[in-house]
């Protein structure tokens, strides 16, 4: 939650892997963007404020135009999330809550409580039955929810007793979360400089990967089940060998302290973003990114648009700043 104090506004600048052109500023949020989340068919984007709302935009023909604000967290919102059938939107917040909204209409369906801390991270399953949400410094948990009714599945990290303590938990804020293309597998990035990879259908902890030497702010799997991409403040890009439980590659040093990671499916490119305003893509063979751009604005959020050719990233500035490609 310490990376997150000096931002005061917020930017969504967009960028093709093809093309470079000048980014063209809509407004958006009053203020920090803290995440962004295209919805599986590409028509929509979403996205999560500091200014304690969630605004919809309807992405046609290359252009974004707002259509919808949700209103309801009662402090800042730190996440957003489509089900993959697009029906569902999850936003989760500082106050502690995840809520589900209707994206159609816009109308909160259900409010999850159960969270101590600011809800810091949310993923859905690659079904749709599960939704998955890490915690800060107060809570340190990652947790998996039933999104039909709102009930809790399993607690991960969770003490065993009033005065017993987990062994199994991360010992920091949990950043980020991400499921394995089978679901089969859950990853936790933490402050605590460590990912774990939960089993999920065995509902236990299945491999603790180390090398980071800062808080590990974003994880993705790349492309299939045993490959993991990490992204961390020590300014690096590692892969993993989930089965092996061990680091194969590490890229950077990067210009910035890196926030956040995604991975394209189709066109098998890797983004990041830093602090610095820095927006690189990968292919993961290169040891320097194929694309860069910076925007100057501290950048907290990047996603890929699903034809996996253009991208958004959020700021700190007020701005939506779109690339066409």
């Amino acid at each position: 939650m310490t990376r997150l104090l000096s931002a005061l506004a917020l930017s969504i600048g967009l960028a093709t892997v093809a093309a470079a052109q000048a980014p063209v500023e809509i407004k958006a949020h009053t203020a920090l963007v803290h995440a962004v989340a295209f919805s599986p068919d590409g028509k929509f984007l979403a996205t999560a404020g500091f200014d304690k709302t969630a605004k919809l935009f309807e992405h046609t023909n290359g252009q974004l135009k707002e259509i919808r604000t949700l209103t309801g967290h009662t402090d800042p919102v730190y996440c957003v999330a489509f089900s993959p059938d697009g029906k569902i939107l999850a936003t989760a917040s500082l106050d502690k809550t995840i809520r589900l909204w209707n994206p159609a209409d816009g109308k909160q369906a259900r409010e999850i409580k159960g969270h101590t801390d600011v809800v810091d991270a949310i993923a859905f399953s690659p079904d749709g039955k599960l939704l998955a949400s890490g915690s800060g410094p107060a809570d340190k948990t990652v947790r998996l929810w039933n999104p039909a009714d709102g009930k809790e599945v399993k607690n991960f990290g969770a003490a065993a007793g009033a005065n017993s303590k987990s062994t199994e938990g991360h010992a920091g804020t949990v950043y980020s979360l991400a499921f394995s293309p089978d679901g089969k597998l859950l990853a936790s990035a933490s402050q605590d400089k460590l990912i774990k990879v939960w089993d999920v259908p065995g509902q236990k902890l299945l491999k603790e990967l180390k090398g980071h030497e800062d808080g590990v702010t974003g994880v993705t799997f790349a492309g299939d089940n045993n490959t993991l991409v990490s992204v961390s403040q020590d300014r690096t890009v590692r892969v993993w060998d989930v089965g092996g439980g061990k680091e194969t590659k590490k890229l950077g040093p990067t210009p910035d302290d890196l926030f956040a990671v995604c991975w394209a499916k189709g066109t098998k490119a890797l983004a990041t973003a830093g602090y610095a305003g820095n927006l690189s893509v990968w292919t993961l063979a290169e040891p320097k990114p194929a694309f860069a751009v910076r925007i100057k604005s501290p950048t907290y959020c990047v996603t890929f648009a699903p034809d996996g050719k253009s991208l958004v990233s959020g700021h700190d500035n007020g701005t939506v700043q779109y690339v066409k490609r």
